[in-house]
């Protein structure tokens, strides 16, 4: 006898439940994917995928696409602290890498700041810088200052007193603070610890007592007055080059003095107090720690053919030829006021040529090179 098979099939309450949870995913499904490409045309205009979500929760997606790519918007969708009512102000306002940047911008835009000015602001300082601004009360006219590109928020009150004090316009205060030179000189310096061909070194930037240029060297006597002299080896090479292409064109020079230590620069005070008394000092000699000398990058260039080398054909040629091999005159007589010191015809700096070449053309120090383009403290 044969066995009869049967057919297996679902309960009715069952194929019903199934129905209705195949509806549900399917919608589950749709659901995902229209999110899924709502976020897609969000980060593909430029917004990252927290801000999209944001975003597409609070209904401003085509506010959003209206505008395009924002990174102050992004960066207020990201944030705990955005505010509705200020969402128009953000896509006006220039985006800073700041971790606090919405909040600071909430409370300036708060305080009556426009938002060309607190876009002034925020460029100007750290985010450090901004979050202490903004506790401050509001304050007009910042532009008088804030306007100069390298101005630095956290220097305004210095600007505004130094300003007072001189009667100096925005852009020479703004440069003078930068440099320290609203304060006395020798008090209060910052500490230069890496040797590199820009360091910059004056009566408010000084050297570590034990500080020496990474690849000091000897210079031979075919190029300095003895055997003593010693530099940095890429000043001395640059040095060199120069030397040739000067003997070329009959002109002979010679480094008369280079490296010294912290310790010769002391002894060299010492010997010029003794002389001639401590204010000679104070006014004309570096202090320890504070000569370039001490850089190995600096050169006090004479002539062979001549006791006084202002005077000398050989001035003249360095003067007009130097920056093509990275030196630069570096206390001309015109900027005493900025350098800090009287003025050295003698006294060269290495730069390195690209440095050089731009203070040739724009006939300006290395003080200012630096606080226009290196000053990132």
């Amino acid at each position: 006898m044969r066995q009869v098979k049967r057919k297996f099939r679902l309960k009715p309450s069952i194929v019903r439940k199934c129905k209705v949870l195949g509806i549900i995913l399917v919608i589950i499904l749709g659901v995902y994917l229209f999110y899924s490409s709502q976020i897609n045309s969000l980060t593909k205009l430029g917004y990252s995928k927290e801000a999209s979500k944001n975003i597409l929760f609070q209904f401003k997606k085509e506010y959003v696409l209206s505008i395009g790519k924002n990174k102050t918007l992004n960066a207020a969708f990201e944030s705990n602290d955005y505010k509705e009512k200020y969402l128009d102000q953000y896509t006006k306002i220039d985006y800073q890498n700041q971790k606090h940047l919405i909040k600071n911008i909430n409370t300036l835009i708060a305080k009556g700041y426009s938002n060309d000015t607190i876009s002034m602001i925020l460029a100007h300082g750290s985010d450090n810088d901004v979050t202490q601004f903004a506790k401050r009360d509001k304050i007009n006219y910042l532009e008088e200052f804030l306007s100069v590109p390298y101005a630095k928020l956290s220097n305004y009150d210095r600007y505004v007193d130094y300003s007072n004090a001189t009667g100096e316009d925005d852009e020479t205060t703004v440069l003078a603070v930068n440099l320290d030179m609203d304060k006395e000189n020798y008090k209060d310096a910052i500490v230069v610890k890496e040797f590199s061909t820009d360091m910059l070194v004056n009566k408010h930037r000084s050297l570590n007592k034990n500080f020496q240029p990474d690849d000091l060297v000897s210079i031979d006597t075919e190029y300095a007055a003895d055997d003593t002299q010693k530099g940095s080896r890429i000043a001395v090479n640059a040095f060199i080059q120069m030397y040739k292409a000067a003997k070329k064109e009959g002109y002979d020079l010679v480094i008369n003095s280079s490296y010294r230590s912290y310790e010769e620069q002391q002894e060299i005070c010492d010997t010029y107090r003794d002389l001639y008394g401590e204010n000679y000092v104070k006014n004309y000699v570096a202090m320890p720690g504070f000569s370039e000398h001490q850089t190995g990058l600096s050169f006090d260039i004479g002539s062979r053919n001549s006791n006084v080398f202002k005077d000398s054909e050989e001035y003249d040629w360095v003067l007009e030829n130097a920056h093509k091999f990275g030196f630069i005159q570096r206390f001309p007589s015109k900027y005493e006021a900025i350098t800090g010191f009287r003025s050295e015809p003698w006294h060269y700096r290495y730069v390195g040529k690209k440095i050089a070449t731009y203070i040739y053309e724009h006939d300006i120090t290395l003080e200012e090179y630096y606080a226009l383009f290196l000053d990132t403290e």
